[in-house]
């Protein structure tokens, strides 16, 4: 099986036994890397981290010494407006531009073997393609993109070569395995804003058949089949 791993603490593993990859999204390495797991195949990676602000930088000190198969890089999703907005809005978030995250991921001494930044529209329409092309997660999308996890879980499908993807380390919160997210306390919820539209994508997915989760919570909300812990 390959193992999806999100930043949930306390994350409910499947059998260890049939571990045969592991993929991550942002800063769960760290928890792979703390539970003896296999360094990530790949790691999806939300050019947010390198933002600079202190919920990003709490996210870009738990990935100092880390090491990843293939690093994809998610870009800031374009919110629109005229051409000078559009802009003015890339010269200030200069930090997440590919190039710059590349060199603040290295003097962070975070090692991949291969880089690879593509649209934001291609993920997107990964998703789309293995819900079936489904309108109401097209209509779930526009108005609200699904996390980091929910991408890592649509690449591992993709993969291809595995009997078995399944999600772990996952619960529609802004919890972390590696400290207190200080975006909690600056939005007044765990809540994270993805989980509308990663409830959804989750539960399309689980009518694949090849899709699964050791995590209750996962279950419980989007309908993935269960694996004992």
């Amino acid at each position: 099986m390959l193992l999806v791993l999100g930043s949930k603490p306390d994350p409910r593993l499947p059998d260890r036994a049939k571990i045969a990859a592991v993929a991550c999204a942002n800063a769960s390495g760290r928890s792979a890397a703390r539970l003896g797991l296999p360094v990530p195949i790949f790691t999806v990676l939300s050019a947010l981290v390198l933002s600079g602000r202190e919920s990003d930088r709490h996210n870009l000190r738990a990935l100092r010494g880390l090491r990843t198969g293939t690093l994809y890089l998610l870009p800031r999703p374009d919110r629109g407006g005229s051409v000078a907005q559009r802009l003015w809005r890339r010269a200030r978030g200069f930090r997440m531009e590919p190039a710059a995250c590349r060199l603040a991921l290295r003097a962070a001494g975070y090692r991949w073997e291969q880089f690879s930044v593509r649209p934001m529209a291609e993920y997107y329409a990964l998703v789309l393609r293995l819900c079936g092309d489904d309108p109401a997660v097209r209509e779930q999308i526009a108005r609200k993109h699904p996390s980091t996890g929910a991408l890592a879980v649509a690449l591992a499908l993709a993969t291809g070569g595995y009997e078995r993807v399944v999600v772990a380390g996952m619960s529609f919160e802004l919890t972390h395995a590696h400290g207190v997210n200080p975006e909690i306390a600056a939005r007044g919820t765990l809540a994270s804003k993805h989980a509308d539209t990663d409830v959804m994508v989750l539960s399309r997915l689980a009518r694949r058949g090849d899709l699964f989760t050791s995590e209750p919570i996962v279950a419980e909300r989007a309908g993935l089949p269960l694996l004992p812990a």
